[in-house]
């Protein structure tokens, strides 16, 4: 398959067909995914291969809290978990609130959940004292989780970065035996597609590209 095709069919995959995800198939995208960039090719990357139902059932248990508010929030026309508007859902509103089955369903049926951490000593956060929530130490652990994804459309397979289990890391943390100086980064979920797509949706160039500056025109087509 071509790099941009690749590119442009790899899509967020919740629904698997429960075709096992072998361990040589995925040693294979571990090993191409491995080569993705890192601030001073430090290589703060870790991963944690996930296959026992116990673990995936004590993980889905742990993140109900925070898929409970994040579909809280859809429902209160909110934009779920961002800093910049604070939510107005209660908490009572919350815990009333059903975890949404999109969300947990595919940590038990993806043939494998891969647990993404960096380490924090090796990370270089250039914004951490702005007055905003910090984006930058990403940069160095969020292209080797799409690169996984990208090896695995190669393969055939598919998933979804997922970021619930940050939002509850110390516990996280203490089932998976994580050091406190390693944050947890995403749950990728794998396995084989129900459906592939090959035809996204996304913005065009010219609504995301503009020249000189933010408000600058257009980046059009030649």
């Amino acid at each position: 398959m071509e790099l941009y095709e690749v590119m442009r069919t790899t899509f967020a995959a919740r629904e698997y067909t429960g075709e096992i995800l072998s361990d040589k198939t995925l040693y294979e995208i571990l090993e191409n995914a491995r080569f993705a960039p890192s601030g001073g090719n430090r290589q703060g990357n870790h991963v944690i291969v996930v296959r026992k139902d116990e673990t995936r059932g004590a993980l889905v248990k742990l993140l109900e809290p925070a898929a409970k508010r994040y579909h809280a929030q859809i429902k209160a026309g909110e934009s779920p978990w961002n800093t910049i508007s604070p939510t107005k859902v209660t908490a009572d509103e919350i815990e009333k609130t059903a975890a949404p089955t999109r969300l947990m369903e595919p940590y038990q049926t993806a043939s494998v959940l891969l647990v993404i951490t960096v380490d924090l000593k090796v990370v270089a956060s250039m914004d951490q004292y702005l007055d905003r929530v910090g984006i930058i130490s990403g940069a160095s652990i969020y292209p080797f989780a799409w690169n996984i994804l990208l090896a695995a459309r190669q393969a055939g397979f598919g998933g979804t970065i997922t970021t619930l289990a940050a939002a509850e890391e110390p516990q996280v943390q203490k089932l998976l035996n994580i050091p406190s100086d390693h944050a947890i980064c995403a749950v990728l979920p794998l396995g084989k597609p129900v459906k592939q797509l090959t035809k996204l949706k996304r913005l065009p160039v010219e609504e995301i590209a503009k020249f000189e500056k933010f408000d600058g025109i257009p980046f059009a087509k030649p």
